[in-house]
């Protein structure tokens, strides 16, 4: 039986192991047409995604939590020279042991060295997860023990479960790269199980960075790779995290939604999902709304400059056994000094 406080090993096949930063070139400052253009098509993201997807994330990703289980989401924290909304994140998730953090895009400022900060950043949170939940095995701290079931494995093969999506700021200035060489993929799912039940719920996550899903991962969402399988169990819920919101919080605020056509699509979509949510960022600006039979929640931004004083920045999600979802917003406290 595994519960949902040793989740290191469980999402094991959902996110790539850290990797080295390409040496890239970059401009000094970020350039204002960041919010409008990005410096990769999505379907040349997505056609290297589905690489990545079908070699590593093929198998699918079996998470099985004991009963009521929480998860944590974010966005754009737009890290440049400081990472403590981001490490306070982390922070509030290991406290509540959440199953996970999901960040709905621009993650950071595509500059290098703010990529190479945001890395630290979770190779921090990483480490201090596996103090929490492993005892290292050797002096070099290669490899550690679990302390509920007594596995050994390499430092490397432990995951941190921090999922984000790719956001428009994430690709500029040859953004993707250094995105992709953390995280791997800008699109991917995985499943969680509730232990002693016939139900799973459903995660998705889709690259709409450019303000657009795409010809590729459309056609790869109506070719059914995103779909749920209901052979053997019963989907409860999904949950859909992408950054460009559907909904703007109100007629003035000057962020982009998607193309009208795609919206009509993907909001059908979402229902033949039997989505219960969905994530996104991108507009900073909180808004929650209910459409059809599905939940939309558009998050304000995290980041320290953006959003400068402490306030609710998170979402905390809580799955219930019995099938209940609740949704509460989380405090952060860090101010930029």
């Amino acid at each position: 039986m595994v519960n949902n406080t040793n989740i290191s090993r469980l999402l094991l096949a959902a996110t790539v192991a850290m990797a080295g930063l390409y040496a890239l070139s970059s401009c000094d400052k970020v350039s204002a047409t960041g919010i409008l253009v990005g410096g990769t098509g999505v379907d040349d993201r997505v056609e290297m995604s589905y690489l990545y997807y079908k070699n590593e994330l093929s198998s699918g990703v079996t998470s099985i939590v004991d009963g009521d289980y929480t998860f944590l989401v974010g966005a754009d924290s737009h890290i440049a020279e400081d990472t403590c909304r981001l490490a306070e994140m982390f922070q509030i998730s290991l406290e509540n042991e959440d199953l996970f953090c999901a960040h709905l895009g621009d993650l950071a400022d595509t500059k290098p060295e703010y990529y190479i900060l945001t890395r630290q950043c979770v190779a921090g949170a990483k480490r201090r997860f596996v103090e929490k939940y492993y005892d290292y095995e050797d002096e070099f701290k290669d490899y550690v023990k679990d302390k509920e079931t007594g596995d050994v494995s390499s430092y490397d093969d432990v995951v941190f479960p921090f999922f984000p999506v790719v956001g428009n700021h994430d690709i500029t200035h040859n953004g993707w790269a250094l995105f992709q060489s953390i995280f791997g993929s800008s699109f991917y799912e995985f499943d969680v199980f509730v232990d002693g039940t016939e139900v799973y719920d459903h995660f998705i996550f889709l690259d709409s960075a450019n303000g657009t899903f795409g010809r590729k991962q459309l056609d790869y969402i109506e070719e059914g790779l995103m779909d749920a399988d209901e052979e053997t169990v019963h989907l409860r819920n999904t949950f859909v995290f992408t950054h460009t919101n559907f909904f703007r919080p109100s007629r003035t605020q000057f962020a982009s939604t998607l193309p009208r056509e795609e919206m009509y699509y993907m909001l059908n979509k979402f229902e033949q999902w039997q989505c219960t949510a969905v994530f996104c960022g991108h507009v900073h600006a909180w808004d929650q709304r209910r459409f059809g039979t599905v939940e939309y929640f558009t998050l304000d931004s995290m980041g320290e400059r953006n959003s400068p004083a402490a306030g609710e920045y998170l979402v905390r999600v809580t799955c219930k056994k019995n099938g209940e979802v609740k949704y509460e917003k989380v405090r952060m406290n860090y101010e930029a000094k």
